[in-house]
């Protein structure tokens, strides 16, 4: 017995496998978007740090950008350095 299918619908979910459910900066959710963003997904990836910390790709620079003098990690206070 064969069958033709005439209509196909594909419903697909992702997530973030990380430690943590919100980034430490701006609370928001990973699976979510940072407040930058409209739409979650590739456009709003995480960023690891050496120190295993990690937060929404456009949240660290800001957070960066304000430190005065060195750039610390927010949730361990070690110096800043994108894993590689």
């Amino acid at each position: 017995m064969r069958m033709k299918v005439k209509r196909w619908n594909a419903i697909a979910m992702w997530f973030w496998v990380a430690n943590d459910e919100n980034c430490g900066i701006c609370r928001m959710a990973f699976n979510g978007c940072c407040p930058d963003c409209k739409v979650p997904g590739d456009d709003c990836p995480l960023v690891w740090g050496q120190c295993s910390h990690f937060f929404h790709m456009h949240c660290i620079p800001k957070w960066l950008n304000s430190q005065q003098v060195q750039q610390h990690c927010p949730m361990c206070q070690q110096q800043w350095k994108c894993k590689e």
